[in-house]
């Protein structure tokens, strides 16, 4: 051959190698090949056939050999086609055919494979849909591509349904590409151990990957042990996988459970296990759930030396640790670091060596299962053998979920007697019936519905009766019954026949659904596949030689931490104590912040809060303060007192953390839903500088934001990055060479404090202070809590004006639970809220009608609807709230406060929601059926959609929508008025007698016996001023013809003079208590005439009880109410008129020189008690007196305390007012050196004391020049004001109590 043919018999070669490795790349890849059309006739085999030309042979796609197909002798459910590939394969779908021209043709089908042609395991989609789609006609193709492809030798296809005008027909083929492995066989005295080489370790990366399967529920599958005698495991334990840490070598050493994880891998099929270790963080999948788990921080540095696989072997020593914990099983495909450890086994590599019997093969035993699937399922197998024996031996073992069930029964043979065996409370019991009346009853065993095999034997010989659970590890029961008992003629398994004619099987119980195997009767084997073959017994409903159950709660669907529980058809989540609600514990049960809180009605108090719904941050205990307008949420930490920096004896400098009462991701969600966040940081001085140094680097810093914070050297009212105190912004620091009144470094006490405000640097994590060691440098500090206001989320809004407007955003992500929450307002009867489509899935939320909301879905299985219905129209233009869920169990649906609507989801269906479109908000893709109003705080799994910002840049959309007052107006109570604010609405009270957030507190005092509170109506030169009329005519426009009076009242004097209303021409309004504890009003409004007196009939008015009395006048008309009681109308004599009222005085009236005798005793008695929202008319007088002293008309002389005293919670006499005293803060601070902790110097206290004294003097000497100006002394209550001042001038400053103690609120821990 010349060297030109040489050449060019190379490139061809290349060519061809290069093609077939193109070709192989690519087989594999789609592996794809067809698996069943050249099979020999010896791979098929059926449970029957129609003839010799229906054979499962001819059940090759697209043949027509035959009849066309294969065709069972009878169609149902029993029928079977089994193929046998030859060797494991890697199967990836799977495509049918109905028989070649036939009606025959099937609908639906199950899948079955197995690696023995026994212990078959069904094929499931999704993990939980077991049926596939069969097809329409005879002769049309329909494939089916496995979504996780199946290693398997054998395929078993089942008919679930077929063309109901034939019969069943099939071809089929299989797709796929060979399947390589190796395997190892270990018999519990045989393992493997892998040396490491010291050059293979320091790996910053360790992968052990490998399946397994066996029949026993323990054993040691992985132990890696390294220096130090530190050691993880791998264990099956109860059929999980347990991961164990162990330190030390020796085995007295308990491990540590770091993660479980699987269930039932004791189920002879093959499992995937895979173990990933990065540093100290692994990653432990089994199957295809993965689990993130971190393990101690020694591990970081932690390099294993030593694998050992199915057993546990010591360092250094070449015996394994004897074990009944070893592992019995097959392993395939072991991994390390990618190195196979069986081949190199095979390859008699040095490194791995083998410990006693291991072979190359999977040897595996034969156990037929049956499984007793539902209500129809029954066994029944012939009991003539043991009955001629002359007693009962009957074995067997079950796995179930459910609590209850009938095992097996029996029939006696003398007079109708009856034997039960059944589970009830997860007990195995034993009841012998006869007559209607129980002769015996036994029970054993307990917590038998685990999902666990467990064996069952029941013996009846020589007059002696026993039931006996798991051997020597369950527990038995005996008995000598006085009769025999054997067997009639059949037992009964899992149930009876639905139609029993000769009434030999009784089922007062529960039916069996579970699994069975192991069965035996007179200790002799029941062979099932025989059973299976109709050649043995009777069955109905059963699956042979397979064990179907399934482990529902594992992974578990239930969320948040909740519990998961199952039976045999479903699971329930126990949501108890998790804070989340719904069938699997997806929606929060909290609101997202205080400002919604607040929007629900509720006042100040603690409350959960989930920042982010049904995500995973967890609910957080915070406190809402709503004595504002603007709503607080205050988090406290570990010091929020004034604390005094203490030197340290090494000089260092003083450092101090913080902690706080919500964890790190509750924190900084917290911060970054609020519009503002802030936190007071204060440092009182003495010599002591703070950030300004000759060098330029501060003495002391601080640490905030994320994590541990990042070092900030400027302090609080100043900006980032200043290195300045807030003086230092403002300019008026103490020496204007300096940023801080404390870098001045005097000798007096200075003070740098002020807000954080930059949310940033937020929260506060710890504080260092570097100038506190020089002699005579004193200094203290205050951190306060994280206060933050305003929710992003709440108020965020758009206004679709046009049906044909919307907005869209990235596809909405809610495969296994959605939840979906939104606000909307409308005028329009229609229109569609959201809309999200994929390829078949959808889900839509719509306005169906002006009564009805609908949320619709589907996931594969079919359109699913949700409905409620209004009982009063949605088109009001107030808002609505609608929350939709939807999870693998249920969809639900609520509207406002309405029930909720569910729809629960089919038991064996699809439950992934698989979505591609965009999300259309207030449309849909199609532009049809538009929303027209206002969408409202829209969130998906928790997260909000920023509709604003969308709403800015898109055409027929606005963003904000306002008029809030017509839905929330109603908060706004007792007079108070509602306010529209672009975001929100505001509550004015100015009107009404109440305070607080909605006008719902109300205002009261505490009345000693010399308190009195007047307050003064127009003065005569005041309206006389400007104006030329007469004298007589000078009060005209103070004169009424009727009035509204109201007040609550506790006290236990009598009499007693409650209020009093009086006029320029001497006539006057009284309301007292008379010495009969009754209620007088008296009037005089003719000062020529005595006062009339009208008595109310109601008793015992000074009990000490909260009373609420009503006065209404118009002219002569009076009608008094106090209380609940009836209405009381009296009639005046006089004309009617009130004429120049002058002033309204409550509790001791002073001067009174112009009152009738009787009345004038009763009025210098004063009133002790408590007064409480008291109203003439329009005008509050306590309210103004308490809040707004210093711009009302009001004069106060006397105690004046304001108390809760006229709230309902105070309505017990006996307790003790709830007012918060100047002791109750602890570290608070008058105006001098810093009161830290209530710990003082002597110094301080002789000075506090010379300061008390001087205060006095003081106070007295205002007291008198006040009196001279007609205005007096105004106390004002300490519980709402804050700390009390303790003037010294030793003491300059204040430590301001935190505002959840001094709130004019009850502070309240709401469970909602």
């Amino acid at each position: 051959m010349d060297l030109g043919t040489k050449g060019v018999a190379g490139i061809i070669v290349q060519v061809a190698l290069l093609l077939s490795s193109s070709r192989g790349t690519a087989g594999e890849e789609l592996c794809d090949s067809t698996l069943v059309s050249n099979l020999p006739p010896s791979s098929f085999r059926s449970s029957s056939q129609l003839s010799s030309s229906h054979a499962p042979v001819f059940a090759k796609l697209n043949r027509r050999d035959g009849a066309g197909g294969w065709s069972p002798l009878t169609s149902d459910r029993y029928q079977w086609l089994e193929v046998d590939l030859g060797e494991r394969t890697k199967i990836t779908a799977v495509a049918t055919q109905g028989r070649y021209g036939s009606s025959d043709w099937l609908t639906s089908y199950l899948l079955m494979f197995s690696d023995t042609g026994h212990n078959w395991k069904q094929y499931r989609q999704e993990d939980s849909i077991g049926s596939f789609p069969g097809n329409s006609n005879a002769d049309s193709v329909v494939q089916y591509k496995l979504q996780q492809p199946a290693i398997a030798r054998f395929l078993r296809l089942i008919p679930l349904d077929w063309n109901p005008s034939g019969r069943i027909g099939l071809r089929l083929e299989t797709y796929g590409c060979p399947y390589t492995s190796d395997v190892v066989s270990l018999d519990g005295g045989g393992s493997l151990v892998y040396r490491l080489s010291p050059g293979l370790r320091r790996t910053s990366r360790d992968v052990v990957s490998l399946k397994f399967k066996t029949l026993r529920n323990s054993g040691i599958l992985l132990h890696a042990e390294g220096e130090g005698g530190l050691s993880l495991s791998l264990e099956l334990e109860r059929g999980k996988l347990q991961l164990l840490l162990r330190r030390g070598k020796t085995s007295s050493h308990e491990p540590r459970r770091l993660a479980s994880l699987g269930s039932l891998l004791d189920d002879q099929h093959w499992h995937r296990l895979a173990v990933e270790r990065r540093s100290s963080q692994l990653n432990l999948t089994v199957d295809k759930h993965t689990e993130r788990v971190q393990i101690p921080a020694e591990f970081s540095r932690w390099d294993m030396e030593q694998l050992s696989v199915g057993a546990v072997h010591s360092l250094g020593s070449q015996k394994p640790v004897v074990s009944s914990r070893n592992f019995h099983g097959c392993l395939e495909n072991l991994l390390y670091n990618g190195l196979n450890l069986i081949q190199r086994v095979k390859h008699k590599d040095h490194q791995v060596t083998v410990v006693g019997n291991v072979t190359f093969s999977c040897a595996e035993p034969v156990s037929v299962a049956v499984t007793f699937p539902g209500p129809q399922s029954f066994l029944r197998l012939p009991g003539a053998t043991a009955s001629f024996l002359g007693g009962v031996s009957v074995g067997f073992q079950f796995r179930t979920w459910n609590k209850a069930g009938l095992l097996l029964t029996f029939a006696l043979p003398q007079d109708g007697g009856v034997a039960w065996l059944y589970l009830s409370e997860a007990r195995l019991r034993l009841q012998v019936h006869k007559a209607g009346r129980a002769l015996l009853e036994l029970s054993a065993g307990s917590a038998l519905n685990d999902g666990q095999w467990h064996s069952v034997e029941l013996n009846a010989r020589r007059g002696r009766l026993s039931i006996t659970v798991d051997k020597e590890e369950g527990g038995s029961a005996h008995a000598s019954p006085s009769f025999p008992v054997t067997v009639d003629s059949h037992l009964f398994f899992g149930g009876c026949p639905a139609e029993d004619d000769a009434q030999e099987c009784r089922n007062p119980f529960n039916v069996f659904q579970g699994c069975m195997r192991l069965l035996t009767l007179d200790d002799q084997i029941v062979d099932l596949i025989t059973v299976q073959q109709k050649q043995l017994g009777i069955y109905s409903d059963l699956q042979i030689d397979m064990c179907g159950i399934i482990d529902r709660c594992s992974p578990s669907r239930c969320e948040h931490g909740s519990l998961c529980s199952q039976s045999w058809t479903g699971f329930h989540c126990n949501c108890s104590d998790s804070g989340y609600s719904g069938a699997t514990c997806h929606s929060s049960v909290y609101e997202q912040s205080c400002e919604a809180y607040k929007h629900n009605g509720n006042t100040s108090g603690h409350f959960y809060i989930d920042v982010d719904g049904s995500g995973p941050i967890k609910p957080q205990l915070v406190y809402c303060n709503m004595t504002e307008d603007t709503t607080w949420m205050e988090i406290q930490h570990n010091n929020t007192e004034l604390s005094r920096v203490r030197p340290s004896p090494a000089g260092n400098p003083h450092s101090v953390h913080f902690e706080y009462s919500a964890e790190e991701e509750q924190l900084l969600a917290a911060i970054s839903q609020s519009e503002h966040c802030e936190q007071e940081l204060s440092y009182h001085c003495r010599k002591s500088r703070l950030l300004n140094t000759p060098e330029g680097s501060p003495f002391s810093w601080w640490l905030g934001g994320p994590g541990p914070g990042r070092v900030q050297t400027y302090w609080g009212g100043a900006q980032p990055g200043s290195q300045q105190c807030a003086c230092g912004l403002q300019g008026d620091c103490v020496d204007p060479q300096h940023y801080c009144n404390c870098d001045a470094d005097r000798l007096e006490w200075a003070e740098d404090s002020g807000l954080l405000t930059h949310k940033e640097s937020l929260p506060v994590r710890s504080v260092v202070l570097g100038d506190v060691q020089r002699p005579g440098s004193e200094a203290a500090y205050r951190v306060g809590p994280l206060r933050c206001h305003g929710d992003k989320s709440f108020w965020n809004a758009a206004f679709f004006d046009k049906e044909t407007s919307y907005l869209h955003f990235p596809t909405f992500h809610g495969e296994l639970s959605a939840d979906i929450s939104f606000l909307f307002k409308t005028t329009a009867s229609s229109g569609v809220f959201l809309e999200n489509l994929g390829i078949r899935d959808f889900i839509r939320i719509e306005l169906s009608s002006s009564t009805q909301v609908v949320f619709s879905f589907d996931v594969g299985n079919g359109p699913l609807e949700v409905r409620v219905e209004s009982s009063v129209p949605l088109n009001d233009n107030r808002w609505h709230r609608v929350r939709a869920e939807r999870n693998v169990k249920e969809a639900s649906l609520r509207l406002d406060e309405l029930p909720a609507a569910t729809q629960e989801a089919p038991a064996d269906g699809h439950f992934h929601l698989q979505l591609n479109s965009q999300l259309f908000i207030g449309g849909t893709a199609s532009r049809q059926k538009g929303f027209q109003g206002c969408i409202r705080s829209l969130q998906l799994n928790g997260v909000t959609l920023d509709l604003e910002e969308r709403a800015r840049i898109t055409p027929g959309v606005r963003p904000g929508c306002p008029g809030h007052c017509s839905s929330y107006g109603s908060f706004c109570q007792n007079q108070g008025r509602c306010v529209e604010r672009a975001t929100g609405f505001h509550c004015d009270c100015s009107l009404s007698a109440y305070t607080g957030v909605f006008c719902h507190t109300a205002v009261s005092a505490s009345f000693k016996s010399g308190t009195s509170v007047s307050y003064t109506f127009k003065e005569p030169y005041e309206l006389s001023r400007n104006s030329s009329a007469l004298p007589s005519s000078i009060y005209s426009d103070m004169t009424l013809r009727g009035e509204n009076v109201s007040l609550s009242f506790r006290t236990n004097q009598s009499p007693a003079v409650l209020f009093y209303v009086s006029s320029y021409y001497r006539e006057y309004l009284a309301l007292l208590i008379n010495k009969h504890d009754k209620l007088e009003v008296r009037y005089k409004l003719d000062s020529s005439r005595e006062a009339e007196v009208l008595r109310s009939r109601a008793r015992s008015l000074a009990n000490g009880q909260l009373h609420s009395v009503t006065i209404r006048r118009l002219t002569d008309s009076v009608s008094v109410q106090i209380d609940q009681n009836a209405r009381e109308d009296f009639n005046l004599t006089s004309d009617g008129e009130f004429s120049a009222i002058k002033s309204l005085v409550l509790g001791k009236m002073q001067g009174s020189d112009d009152l009738d005798p009787d009345l004038a005793r009763l009025a210098s008695l004063g009133f002790t008690g408590c007064l409480s929202v008291v109203c003439f008319n329009s005008i509050s007088p306590l309210k103004a007196a308490l809040l707004h002293p210093d711009t009302s008309p009001v004069v106060i002389t006397g105690p004046l305390l304001q108390s809760n005293c006229g709230s309902s919670a105070s309505a017990n006499p006996y307790a003790a007012e709830n007012t918060h005293h100047l002791s109750d803060q602890s570290g608070s601070m008058g105006s001098g050196q810093p009161l830290v902790n209530a710990i003082r110097t002597d110094s301080a206290l002789i000075g506090g004391v010379i300061a008390v004294v001087i205060f006095v003097i003081v106070t007295g000497l205002a007291i008198t020049a006040r009196f001279l100006y007609r205005r007096k002394e105004t106390y004002r209550n300490q519980e709402v004001k804050g700390v009390k001042q303790e003037d010294s001038q030793d003491f300059p400053f204040n430590n301001q109590a935190d505002s959840q103690n001094v709130s004019g609120e009850n502070p309240k821990e709401y469970f909602i």
